[in-house]
């Protein structure tokens, strides 16, 4: 009995993990957008940063998991972090491309 409540425990920790979406830096088709798409895609970009930064914030949800699983706190922090990264670098990415084609952001 011990052992069942002592996997379920794990199995919820381990599911309660933040997964922040990835989002891609490039895309295919980045090149066709007009400056409306482009600003879209930035603004999009800004929302997923956003998100990915307030899953890094103290959430019921990273206090039960340092308390019973400190690993799953840590791969809060590296999904959040690849977030993150990933999101700043797709902003800078379409405000290159915005330059590129004179638009405004």
């Amino acid at each position: 009995m011990i052992k069942k409540l002592i996997g379920v425990t794990i199995a919820a920790a381990l599911g309660a993990c933040a997964t922040p979406e990835v989002t891609q830096v490039r895309k295919s088709g980045d090149s066709d957008l007009a400056c409306a798409q482009l600003k879209t895609e930035f603004v999009r970009a800004q929302e997923l940063e956003a998100a990915a930064r307030k899953e890094r914030t103290v959430t019921g949800t990273n206090v039960a998991a340092a308390i019973f699983f400190w690993p799953a706190l840590i791969g809060t922090y590296s999904n959040t972090e690849s977030a993150i990264n990933a999101a700043v670098d797709r902003q800078r990415a379409v405000e290159k491309l915005a330059t590129e084609k004179a638009c405004k952001l």
